[in-house]
């Protein structure tokens, strides 16, 4: 190391201000690739185990970068007799004014370094935040990116961020309980239009669902109670169109066959037990059957 010194200090000002630029740029390049290999072998791999380490290595990336540009300036500069401790003196002072004035800046890295250590929402997530509902794309130092139901990505400055809604199971879960009664061709006819209106529903409004709708099948209480369970997987606020569209029509359409029948026995809820452990039964899965 000391032999390059001596060698680059025999140089005429011209090769050696060269030899400071050029190195600087090559190793920009061998930093820049080695982020690019190590970015493109942990893109094989799950992204939500290694989006930290990703976040991490480029903000080290551009922090070598910003350094090797800082002190390539300085031995330029130190060639036309500039002392380098007073170019490092005045750069505090810069950085301290751009500092103050870029403190918006600041609170995002921050704040995003608080994201990727602290585990509070990672890529893959159902999230809600800032008034913003979407799954998350990407964690960054300054953004937190997320896709909503139309697909739109919407970055969201990490400073602006004040309560984050994480739904872990990645949907809503909405219950519609329909009520069986009369005899057993009654309650077929019944089963049979509630599964005709899920389906329609379904196809009618894909954009609410995360995934297709479930049937639990017919569910008989000790009291003697029969009623049929579907189950909903929707995006967060997007129940309306299950409790007053789907709940009401089928009400309506079981009224023709049995005029008794009340407003009341078709019941809308939202699931808050732990999932069952046994399998579910999506209407599609059961077409094919």
């Amino acid at each position: 190391m000391e032999g390059l010194v001596t060698q680059l200090a025999q140089l005429p000002l011209i090769w050696r201000l060269a030899a400071f630029i050029g190195i600087a740029v090559v190793t920009h390049l061998l930093v820049t690739a080695l982020r690019h290999i190590a970015e493109s072998v942990l893109s094989h791999q799950s992204s939500q185990r290694f989006q930290k380490l990703k976040s991490v290595m480029t903000l080290t990336t551009s922090a070598i970068i910003f350094s090797l540009y800082f002190f390539a300036i300085g031995l330029v500069l130190r060639e036309f007799g500039v002392s380098l401790s007073t170019y490092l003196a005045s750069a505090s002072v810069v950085g301290l004014a751009i500092g103050f004035g870029s403190q918006g800046i600041v609170q995002d890295v921050v704040t995003g370094l608080t994201f990727i250590f602290s585990d509070l929402v990672d890529v893959g997530d159902l999230v809600e935040i800032s008034g913003q509902t979407g799954i998350v794309k990407a964690i960054t130092m300054r953004f937190v990116e997320l896709e909503n139901a139309m697909g739109a990505s919407v970055f969201i400055p990490n400073r602006t961020i004040n309560n984050i809604i994480n739904y872990p199971r990645g949907y809503i879960r909405c219950i519609v309980d329909i009520t069986l009664r009369g005899d057993e061709f009654s309650r077929e006819g019944a089963e049979a239009t509630a599964s005709s209106l899920m389906r329609n529903t379904y196809e009618q409004f894909p954009g609410i669902f995360i995934s297709a709708p479930s049937s639990e099948g017919r569910i008989k209480l000790k009291t003697g109670k029969e009623f049929l369970r579907f189950k909903f997987r929707i995006w967060p606020n997007r129940g309306q169109v299950i409790e007053t569209g789907f709940c009401k029509e089928l009400v309506s359409e079981l009224k023709v066959t049995d005029p008794e029948y009340k407003d009341w026995m078709v019941v809308f809820s939202y699931e808050v037990e732990k999932k069952l452990a046994r399998a579910r039964t999506s209407w599609r899965s059961a077409a094919k059957s």
